[in-house]
């Protein structure tokens, strides 16, 4: 996992509440075992039309949002089912941040442990970011990790919190493995002090 500690791309919006994972990546899309190549089904029947043409009135399927690694959305994001190539979607596709109210707690979860950052803002600051993506083509946060602010280039500057845990795991690129790998030593140590009796021949 690639670390992450500052970030400045195009916001696309969502402005639908309860978007739930079978929105985010459809089931009859999970046969692949591989967690790459998902983003192309991403948001895939709200995307397409029912002939798989690109739906225009799907608003990040907008020009002026192709590009886009900010997602602004509604709350209760990621409800629904536990399933995470949701969140592989989303990254594969492009996206590192996802800004809204609220998100459902495993889909959270999930998105610290793929390298995204999920930030939850209040829905007054939510309706404000949503207005400047509307009026702005091509409106661009900078999400920097290391002072835990989101700023733009016409002054806005708002602070977001993370579990320090999370914030830190995240800086230094870690998921459950290279968490894991931090103590191989100690790990091997402790191993080379099992009774060979307890050993799997």
């Amino acid at each position: 996992m690639e670390p992450f500690t500052q970030l400045s791309g195009i916001v696309a919006p969502v402005d639908r509440v309860n978007v739930d994972t079978d929105a985010i990546i459809p089931k009859q899309f999970l046969k692949r075992i591989e967690r790459s190549g998902f983003g192309q089904f991403l948001f895939y029947e709200w995307r397409f039309d029912e002939n798989g043409e690109v739906n225009p009135h799907f608003e990040p399927n907008k020009p002026r949002y192709q590009g886009a690694s900010i997602l602004l959305t509604r709350a209760n994001f990621g409800c629904g089912s536990s399933r995470e190539h949701a969140p592989w979607a989303l990254l594969d596709y492009g996206f590192k941040v996802i800004i809204a109210p609220s998100f459902a707690d495993i889909f959270y979860n999930n998105c610290f442990k793929n390298g995204i950052l999920p930030i939850q803002l209040s829905e007054e600051l939510v309706d404000q970011l949503f207005q400047k993506v509307y009026q702005k083509e091509g409106y661009t946060l900078t999400v920097n990790l290391e002072e835990n602010k989101i700023t733009d280039s016409e002054g806005l500057s708002i602070p977001f919190e993370v579990d320090p845990y999370r914030r830190e795991c995240l800086l230094r690129g870690l998921d459950d493995i290279g968490i894991s790998l931090k103590y191989e030593n100690e790990i091997r140590s402790y191993e080379e002090q099992i009774p060979s009796y307890y050993s799997i021949k």
